[in-house]
């Protein structure tokens, strides 16, 4: 019995627990089932985590090293100097890195000589495609550092408004510039295969691919029969404190563009401080456009050698230490009665510094421009504009009769409007310019911060550009690459109102604006 009541015992023990699956086989342990509990399961501790390797320097603090294809040459202003190879052939990019700052040493130049034809380059010559990306810096130590772009070759300096690419002097980057320096290195060549009244063999007239010269400053050739090459593009770029002589009459400008198509996109750029021009332009079809020029010592908008491109929204403000004619507009070389320096010029603002010895704007040696849309401002007893030599008047402008076209200009120059020199009178000046429509000849300025338009300037009728814009020789009967490149406007000048802003953020020195 006492093995019959232990039995009994363990079965009501057995029912007791049932519900919970105390008695299911051997093990004892139940299959969990609808309503079981199941006990959670035994927590987990996770790995140690470990922060990621840093990718750049500590914040203010220079770069270990360089990229590949640069040589590290030392720190400036906790940064990492690059310096870019003096020959670049091939691709290289000039990238954006945390504690690093890019240099040029002597002749940097991208490519080698193509010569002027694309279908056929010179022996030899090797093609360079230099990248620089937004944020970056590149500067050079004394008047012979500069950078060279050759025939055939490319530059892509592409910023942003927020990202300006800044090409400086060593003094620029340590902060011992001052409103006064310039000259501290050499600047930025470009050269392409686009026509030039340069150069020309004897009997041979341009445009013609046998016309081809030296650009100063370089001794690097451009020129050829591309009028619609592209050399590359350069989008907010600030470019400072450049300039330098080389020789007696063979200087480096800020920028100078040879020969350069109009495949080419040149905007939203500054030169500032250069001790010769702030851009200079030989031959080719480039067009330019938002342009911003600050405290140039000699002119700021040169122009020469037969460029038949556009320059649209420029702002021209002189220092007071410096600065010869706002534009020097001229026309050399092997000029035919058809063929010669004949660029549109729009909704530009120049301001003259006050003890200026020189007029705004002069015309010479055939440069026939059409200018539209544009203010003049001079406080000094000095005219807008000075028209020089006979042929200037005698050149063609392919719109309506010769020489300089003027239309809806506002001069407000304390020395008069207009001068005749060189075997040009003031009288014929004056008649010549009476040739355009909606000009205000002698204007009451009401400039604000120098730069932006008032009252009066606003008052002034803008005038459509018509359709045969540099048409000629050598381009079609309409020449889209310029007419298609200008922007209609309703204004005149560079800065329409307040709300006009398209200069700030990227550049410097302006009137009321971040200084350089």
């Amino acid at each position: 019995m006492l093995t019959n009541n232990t039995f009994r015992s363990a079965l009501l023990g057995c029912a007791a627990v049932a519900i919970l699956g105390a008695c299911s086989g051997a093990d004892g342990v139940a299959s969990p089932g609808v309503g079981a509990f199941v006990p959670a399961p035994a927590p987990v501790t996770p790995p140690p985590t470990t922060p990621p390797p840093p990718t750049g320097p500590a914040p203010g603090t220079p770069a270990v090293d360089c990229p590949a294809g640069f040589a590290n040459v030392g720190t400036i202003s906790n940064r990492r100097i690059c310096q870019l190879p003096s020959t670049i052939t091939g691709n290289l990019v000039v990238p954006q890195r945390a504690g690093t700052i890019y240099s040029v040493s002597g002749r940097t130049q991208v490519g080698t000589d193509l010569g002027p034809n694309p279908l056929a380059p010179l022996a030899g010559g090797q093609q360079g495609i230099l990248t620089v990306e937004p944020g970056v810096t590149i500067f050079g130590n004394s008047g012979l550092d500069f950078l060279l772009v050759n025939r055939g070759s490319q530059i892509f300096a592409e910023g942003t408004a927020n990202a300006p690419i800044k090409m400086t002097s060593r003094q620029g980057v340590e902060g011992t510039a001052t409103i006064n320096s310039i000259g501290q290195w050499g600047g930025l060549v470009i050269n392409g295969r686009a026509p030039t009244t340069d150069g020309c063999p004897v009997g041979v007239t341009p445009p013609n691919i046998a016309c081809e010269a030296q650009v100063e400053g370089s001794n690097a050739f451009y020129g050829g029969n591309s009028p619609g090459e592209n050399s590359g593009r350069l989008r907010y770029l600030q470019l400072s404190y450049s300039g330098f002589e080389i020789a007696p009459n063979n200087e480096l400008n800020g920028i100078t563009l040879a020969g350069v198509g109009s495949g080419t996109t040149v905007e939203f750029v500054q030169v500032h401080n250069s001790s010769d021009d702030g851009i200079e332009i030989f031959g080719g079809n480039v067009n330019v456009r938002n342009i911003v020029l600050t405290g140039n010592d000699d002119d700021s908008f040169d122009t020469d050698s037969g460029w038949r491109g556009a320059a649209q929204f420029g702002i021209i403000v002189q220092r007071d230490g410096g600065g010869d004619f706002g534009w020097e507009t001229s026309s050399r070389g092997t000029n035919t009665p058809d063929y010669f320096t004949r660029p549109t010029y729009s909704n530009w603002t120049i301001l003259m510094r006050p003890a200026t010895t020189r007029q705004a704007i002069v015309h010479n040696t055939g440069h026939t421009a059409r200018v539209y849309n544009s203010v003049i401002r001079s406080t000094a007893n000095q005219a807008c504009l000075n028209l020089a030599t006979a042929v200037t008047l005698t050149n063609p402008n392919a719109v309506s009769g010769n020489g300089p076209l003027y239309n809806s200009v506002f001069f407000s120059c304390a020395g008069g409007n207009v001068i005749g020199s060189s075997s040009v009178t003031t009288p014929q000046a004056e008649a010549q310019i009476a040739l355009g429509a909606n000009n205000v000849l002698n204007g009451s300025s009401t400039l604000t911060n120098g730069i932006v338009n008032g009252a009066n300037e606003n008052a002034v009728t803008a005038t459509a550009f018509p359709t045969t814009l540099n048409a000629g020789t050598g381009l079609s009967g309409t020449n889209t690459a310029v007419t298609g490149f200008l922007t209609s406007v309703n204004y005149i000048g560079a800065v329409r109102n307040s709300t006009d802003t398209w200069y700030r953020g990227w550049s410097c020195g302006l009137p009321g604006e971040t200084p350089c």
